[in-house]
């Protein structure tokens, strides 16, 4: 039996390899504290689910759902980002719904990318932008986010050959793995680069609701205004703890939303309307809400750094995102994916090692605060066994 060659590019996957040594803990009797997956433990909000449900008992919504069947929750996205960001956003141009934001940054290099081509990904950075291109038959060029650039890529630095077959950029801020932020004139100076480049400037946005700070997080289209270059990716799996439901969306520029949707459209319908009927009841939620879930997570931060920092494990609180982003200590710092392994198998605690999200990752460790406090602070004692025994 033979495969296409593209395959070849996935047979190495460090989560796959965590998933396994998952599994060899619990089989040698180790109690699981999972930290490794950012999946939400908080329930989804009661008038989110009570829109759904009665959205079941309608047997209109049980066909399949077509473009035109979505206005109404493209309606609400528009609404949504006027209302947050002053931006005017045409419902059928300019939406489209997505079965996750993975759906969005996974098929969009199909329409954009020809064999051969590169996108520019942050290193690291979240791997389906990875696995995406590689579907296109792309090339990635890895653009290295350290600590002394406030993990931010430098344009600059970027090679003239590279800058040559580029066609696409795609940046996240608040960053999933590095917890880092970006300012507006950040995102300015991304537009203006591949304004300059002809390049596709994408921007995979599922923690702006998670920062810990005053400060608004904006979006990639308030650097481009007009949307000459730029599409943007919303999941609810984050601020409104809906992974298990699938449901996101696109905005921004008609021809990236056309030339996606027409790669949509081959791949699958739209996701049950009974969902986006639910989304749009999220998009309704009041900052005081999504306040108390930030509050939840901005606990568990400061519960988890506090108690690393006692057993002599300090790191810098993280500004935003559901992450800690940790440099690994003594002798662990460049064996990531061996620290995660051995952590498991003899702790029960489970971590994801910086090396899968791109060579730059090595040398930290992310944990996901999906636990509640006194979770956690159990998983920082086996810790401290682990590094002192």
């Amino acid at each position: 039996m033979k495969f296409a060659d593209r395959i070849q590019r996935f047979q190495a996957n460090v989560f796959a390899d965590m998933d396994q040594a998952k599994r060899q803990a619990l089989d040698t009797g180790q109690s699981l504290i999972d930290l490794s997956l950012g999946s939400s433990d908080l329930p989804v909000a009661a008038p989110i689910l009570e829109t759904i449900s009665q959205s079941l008992q309608d047997p209109s919504t049980h066909g399949y759902l077509l473009f035109h069947g979505t206005r109404s929750f493209r309606e609400a996205v528009a609404a949504w980002y006027e209302q947050r960001f002053g931006l005017s956003v045409d419902p059928e141009t300019e939406v489209l719904p997505l079965i996750g934001s993975q759906e969005g940054t996974a098929h969009l290099p199909l329409a954009i990318l020809n064999p051969g081509d590169i996108a520019l990904l942050q290193d690291p950075g979240y791997p389906s932008h990875a696995g995406g291109v590689y579907l296109a038959g792309g090339e990635m060029y890895g653009m290295p986010l350290l600590a002394e650039n406030q993990f931010l890529p430098v344009f600059s630095e970027i090679p003239t050959e590279v800058r040559q077959k580029a066609r696409m950029m795609v940046l996240s801020y608040p960053h999933n793995p590095t917890t880092a932020i970006a300012p507006l004139s950040f995102f300015q100076e991304a537009v203006q680069f591949c304004q300059d480049h002809d390049l596709v400037l994408v921007h995979d946005f599922p923690y702006v609701d998670f920062v810990f700070s005053e400060q608004k997080m904006p979006s990639i289209l308030q650097a481009d205004r007009h949307r000459q270059c730029s599409i943007e990716f919303f999941t609810f799996s984050k601020s409104y703890s809906m992974g298990g439901f699938r449901i996101g969306f696109a905005v921004g520029n008609a021809d990236l939303i056309t030339s996606l949707r027409k790669i949509k459209a081959i791949v699958d319908f739209n996701q049950y309307l009974g969902i986006l009927n639910g989304a749009v009841t999220a998009l309704k939620t009041s900052d005081a809400e999504l306040q108390q879930t930030l509050s939840i997570f901005q606990k568990r931060r400061d519960v988890f750094v506090t108690a690393l920092a006692k057993i002599g494990w300090v790191i810098p609180k993280p500004t935003a995102t559901m992450y800690i982003w940790a440099p690994l200590p003594e002798p662990w710092q460049q064996q990531s994916v061996e620290f995660c392994k051995q952590l498991v198998l003899q702790t029960g605690v489970a971590a994801s090692p910086g090396a899968g999200f791109g060579p730059a990752g090595e040398g930290y460790v992310r944990f996901a605060l999906v636990q509640d406090p006194d979770t956690l602070n159990t998983a920082v004692d086996r810790i401290d066994s682990f590094l002192h025994t």
